[in-house]
């Protein structure tokens, strides 16, 4: 029971993912994805910061190894992630970066079984083909237009998160912490901090100088900075320092069927049978691929012959 709350509570991550296209889409200033992706990560991360600080003191800031680890940590699954993940989506349908996004399962399961040993699961890896090919029939469309830059980021945008969910497995939460729960705020505080520093450069070099920003803008940046990132992240390496790798990442397919039923329910864009039909595969994919795996039964010894002496 345990181990189903914590993976349904990991899921919610990517489910407030899920409405972020929305929110980018109504909410925020157009072509200021690298303001965007900055906005959702510095902020979220220097307000968990203070948090830790308030419950923990002194212990706020990263000690020993934790000071690399967390560095590394994010600008693999923060910093060239978002910057890889805007890129992508830039340059590439919708359709297909998310397809590449679902591949992530098994790129994942490679890296825990060199860096962790971890053999990847039955249940993980049937999940993760059924999920694919739910994605491509929920957001692929006839007519698919290919570029290699955007193919090159979407996929390494995919690799480096496949690469920091490993890594998050195998050094877990910092320790130093009085409880798990304030330790988990630290280490995504560290994270999204780093990441954002990383990103904050790029929004000038790239972007400019910053716009004028209305209060649809302000609603927009707080509900992705609070609620789709500080929240979310929270969940999210909850479930990665916990659970298997690969359990973890099959989750994250369920943001484009989130994406897509957000999509329906407030902008009215259509959803043919098809779609549907990918969308439940994702769902049944999720619940196969994020299941416990069944212990496997002891084996029991054979019962020793019963000698002709004790017999009689």
């Amino acid at each position: 029971m345990r181990d189903f709350r914590l993976v349904a509570v990991t899921a919610v991550a990517p489910a407030l993912w899920g409405t972020t296209y929305l929110v980018t889409t109504e909410f925020l200033p157009a072509n200021r994805p690298l303001l965007a992706a900055a906005v959702r990560a510095l902020p979220a991360g220097l307000l968990l910061i203070a948090a830790v600080a308030a419950l923990a003191g002194r212990l706020a800031l990263p000690r020993h190894a934790w000071w690399w680890r967390s560095a590394l940590l994010g600008f693999l699954n923060i910093g060239l992630f978002f910057a890889l993940l805007f890129v992508g989506a830039y340059r590439l349908p919708g359709g297909v970066a998310a397809v590449l996004g679902a591949l992530g399962p098994f790129v994942v399961a490679a890296l825990a079984y060199l860096l962790l040993k971890e053999r990847p699961g039955g249940r993980a890896m049937a999940g993760a083909v059924i999920g694919v090919a739910g994605v491509a029939l929920l957001v692929l469309r006839s007519t698919v237009a290919l570029d290699a830059v955007g193919l090159a980021a979407a996929a390494g945008g995919m690799g480096v998160m496949s690469l920091g969910t490993v890594l998050g497995r195998r050094w877990g939460a910092p320790e130093g912490f009085a409880h798990r729960p304030t330790a988990l705020l630290a280490l995504t505080g560290w994270q999204l901090t780093w990441g954002g520093l990383l990103l904050v450069p790029f929004v000038f070099l790239v972007e400019g100088a910053l716009p004028a920003f209305t209060l649809t803008n302000l609603a927009g940046y707080a509900y992705l900075t609070l609620v789709g990132t500080a929240l979310a992240y929270v969940l999210w390496f909850r479930g990665v320092t916990t659970l298997a790798p690969t359990r973890v990442t099959v989750l994250a397919l369920l943001s484009p069927v989130v994406a897509a039923v957000v999509g329906w329910a407030a902008l009215g864009q259509s959803l043919s049978p098809g779609q549907l039909v990918g969308a439940a595969a994702v769902l049944g994919a999720i619940l196969l691929g994020a299941s416990r795996p069944r212990p496997k039964r002891p084996t029991q010894p054979a019962p020793e012959p019963v000698s002709s002496a004790r017999r009689g």
